[in-house]
């Protein structure tokens, strides 16, 4: 039993354990405020649309009145006690997901950008070289970034440049210069 306490106390206690228990607190306040967000400000923009009211977009599947028995009535319905499927909410809750999922990846989109150290948010990270460079120049980031793309652009068109010049010839390649030298050959013979 003693054994086991401590395993428990040593799970318990360890970082990745606690990061997770932070994380929950911090997901139960934000779920928090994408809720105010969605009812709130998203769900009155929705019912100003015609046809767009949420609350009432319901599938009734047993109307009931306010006793609990059946009705046709419309006017003697009941949702607190009538079965029906509530399209609104299941929607209202797609769109909860969807601004949660999207608000999350921007936030782990800047700390992963944060975490890179000199990286800029645009993904870009200049050299020591480069930074002394730039100091030298007087040049700003985006100066930089240009001068730096133009000097790949050329060295990318000498390396396609070189591996033209040094591409293997085809068969054919030289059986046409075999041709051409043979050709020349007959000809400067017949002129002697």
């Amino acid at each position: 039993m003693k054994k086991f306490f401590s395993e428990f106390k040593k799970f318990i206690t360890r970082g990745n354990v606690i990061d997770l228990a932070v994380g929950m607190i911090i997901g139960a306040a934000f779920t928090a405020i994408v809720n105010a967000l969605v009812n709130n400000i998203f769900k009155p923009l929705i019912n100003t649309i015609p046809m767009g009211d949420l609350n009432g977009l319901i599938t009734m599947l047993v109307a009931k009145d306010a006793n609990g028995v059946v009705t046709a009535d419309p006017a003697l319905i009941d949702l607190s006690k009538s079965v029906y499927i509530d399209w609104g909410a299941f929607l209202m809750a797609i769109i909860n997901f969807l601004l949660t999922a999207f608000i999350l990846f921007l936030i782990i989109k800047a700390i992963n950008a944060i975490r890179d150290g000199g990286k800029t948010l645009k993904g870009y990270r200049f050299t020591a070289e480069e930074k002394a460079e730039m100091k030298e120049k007087g040049l700003k980031p985006k100066q930089m970034r240009k001068l730096l793309d133009e000097r790949k652009a050329e060295a990318e068109a000498i390396s396609a440049a070189d591996a033209e010049a040094n591409k293997p010839e085809t068969t054919e390649q030289i059986l046409a210069e075999i041709r051409e030298l043979l050709k020349a050959q007959a000809e400067s013979k017949t002129e002697e």
